[in-house]
């Protein structure tokens, strides 16, 4: 399994996937400002391995801090919290990890502060093996909805890199496989930052498992050639009405699947579910450097000068969606009643 994230005796360390697919590299962070950065500039990246991530970012700061009494290290904790919170805007399992954190701090403030440190690094690992089997069983239900041979289109990384390990999406597909089903993935490239072609291509690939890489303008003919017999992609935020926020141009190969009558599926855990967020118009959508666009691999490939929008997500309207897969089963329309059901009523999911 890829691992995307471990704590370790020496710090955090991530594979850097700003590196892959021709280099396989890794970065040990030995702060949370350090774990603050890779958040911020992609170095990981998905919203589980975000969460993940800032859990972890949260224990190690909790553990470098140099307090020597609860009332300062509250003080430590809380910026700590604040640096790591603000590092992406649309991936809620980011706030849901560091509520989590913040919840468990309260309940264990009056412990001795090295039992403190231990338990919120402990905590952090709980929520890395809890990713990778929400993955594994949100995988054998979505398994279910993959057609038995054929073609599936993918969107982004939703795989092993963007979580824990295993994956939302592609988690899904390798589950599929795993269940005997011949699939072959069509996978978009997704400019500007290439999550398709670089990150998943790579995955896939050394899983064994068939794959194109297609540019993102060749969904619709890959649909109209009927090379494509169903979508799955995973999510940054889903609304209380099952509006879903993901990378930019999953809201353009939804409405291609609508038009050809091809089912498209999201595949993300309950902490990705945002109840608090009554639809889509609600979710803050985080805007990029205008290089990433400009600029392919320190190239550039626009003149001085011109505008550029770069917006890192889009929101798919609910009425696009087949059906949401989580580690908990699927949810159809109507999405408030179904996700609330799957969540529960006394959840912190998205609270």
């Amino acid at each position: 399994m890829i691992q995307t994230l471990e704590w370790t005796s020496r710090g955090v360390v991530f594979i850097d996937q700003t590196k892959l697919p021709t280099e396989e590299v890794y970065v040990t962070c030995t702060t949370h400002q350090q774990v603050a950065d890779v958040i911020r500039n992609m170095v990981v990246r998905g919203a589980p391995a975000i969460g993940v991530a800032a859990a972890m970012g949260i224990a190690l700061g909790v553990k470098n801090s140099k307090a020597e009494n609860g009332a300062d290290l509250k003080k430590d904790f809380d910026q700590i919290c604040e640096i790591i919170r603000q590092t992406r805007p649309t991936a809620v399992n980011l706030f849901w990890a560091t509520r989590r954190m913040q919840e468990k701090f309260e309940r264990i403030r009056i412990r001795p502060i090295p039992q403190i440190k231990q338990d919120l690094i402990e905590e952090s690992q709980r929520m890395h093996a809890e990713d990778i089997a929400a993955n594994q069983a949100m995988g054998r239900h979505g398994a279910t909805l993959m057609p038995a041979s054929g073609g599936v289109l993918t969107h982004c990384n939703a795989g092993a890199l963007a979580t824990a390990g295993y994956g939302t999406a592609l988690g899904v597909i390798r589950a599929a496989v795993e269940a005997g089903k011949k699939i072959h993935v069509y996978a978009d490239e997704t400019r500007p930052f290439l999550q398709g072609s670089r990150l998943t291509a790579w995955e896939l690939m050394k899983d064994g498992i068939p794959t194109t890489v297609i540019s993102d303008n060749m969904a619709g003919v890959m649909m109209q050639q009927g090379k494509i017999g169903a979508i799955v992609v995973g999510a940054d935020r889903i609304a209380a009405n099952g509006d879903v926020a993901n990378k930019i141009g999953t809201y353009t190969v939804a409405i291609l699947a609508k038009e050809h009558g091809i089912p498209f599926y999201v595949a993300a855990p309950i902490s990705t579910v945002d109840l608090a967020t009554p639809d889509g118009t609600k979710i803050p959508i985080e805007q990029r450097n205008p290089r990433e666009v400009t600029h392919i691999a320190g190239k550039q490939m626009v003149p001085d000068g011109v505008e550029v929008e770069n917006p890192a997500f889009d929101v798919t309207p609910a009425k696009y969606v087949a059906a949401i897969i989580t580690e908990r089963g699927i949810a159809r329309a109507p999405y408030e009643e179904s996700l609330r059901k799957l969540a529960g009523e006394g959840t912190t999911a998205g609270v």
